[in-house]
């Protein structure tokens, strides 16, 4: 069957089973398990989820791919193809009332395009109903970014830190994939903390707004981006820094995520 090729979808397919296999194993997924798939495509990650016994809700955009997953997977009852977009379906009554998937340990495993990484690894890792586990297949450079530790710490893997914790799997070629993107890919794994952990730590929109002030201008100092973004006065900066033995000549990317946490909850005393 040929496909046209939605370049506005990020459309790639993976080929690779070698790839196929280490995200099984990586995932964990044994029979029972509740899987939500991100852009099953070909169903190529689908058909192996299927053979390990899963209880599969496979979410694709495609209408065209839809029809063929339903056509190709059409005796199997362990699988529900749902058409439309990730991040609708995760904002919809569906995802939160229908699917008796939101009643155990479920896991996320997706080849999500490329373009969405960002805002989708924050909407799920955001979302109430939080998944025991998420493997995405990123750009290898976003990968990298994702599990990047001081002194090279960037607001994305702040970002994703902040809610689980990552790890990369394995690599994967470009020529894996059908038709070839321009970079090569890596499998990443999350492991999303607890809500009540979370909420020990510090309160989410108050730790992003300070996160997101520090990394605004990477290049400046820390102690400057942050007083002049938050509109604080330096020499409160300056204690905060001084309790948590944070050198004055420090940048955002030295900091590590339990050096942010704790930075952010002494400013928020001082109604940050």
């Amino acid at each position: 069957m040929l496909f046209n090729k939605q370049k506005k979808l990020g459309q790639v397919f993976l080929k690779d089973q070698t790839a196929i296999k280490k995200i099984i194993q990586a995932g964990k997924i044994h029979e029972k398990d509740q899987v939500l798939e991100i852009g099953p495509g070909k169903g190529i990650l689908t058909k192996a989820l299927i053979e390990a016994g899963a209880n599969i809700i496979a979410v694709e955009k495609d209408a065209e791919l839809v029809k063929f997953l339903k056509n190709y997977f059409k005796d199997k009852h362990n699988l529900k193809i749902i058409q439309g977009d990730i991040r609708d379906f995760l904002k919809t009554s569906q995802f939160h009332t229908q699917y008796s998937i939101l009643n155990t340990q479920y896991k996320v495993l997706g080849n999500i395009p490329y373009y969405l990484t960002s805002r989708l690894l924050r909407l799920i890792l955001e979302i109430p109903e939080k998944p025991s586990l998420v493997i995405f297949m990123v750009q290898k450079e976003v990968a990298q970014r994702i599990i990047s530790q001081p002194p090279k710490m960037n607001l994305l893997a702040v970002s994703v830190q902040f809610y689980a914790k990552p790890e990369i799997i394995c690599y994967v070629s470009k020529n894996s994939f059908s038709p070839k993107p321009k970079v090569d890919s890596a499998v990443i794994k999350l492991t999303p903390y607890s809500v009540i952990a979370l909420r020990q730590m510090v309160e989410r929109r108050s730790f992003f707004k300070i996160v997101k002030a520090g990394f605004k201008q990477p290049r400046k100092l820390l102690l400057n981006n942050l007083s002049a973004n938050l509109k604080i006065e330096k020499e409160i900066i300056k204690k905060a820094f001084k309790q948590l033995n944070i050198p004055l000549q420090t940048r955002a990317q030295n900091l590590s995520i339990k050096q942010w946490v704790s930075l952010s909850l002494l400013l928020i005393k001082n109604n940050v």
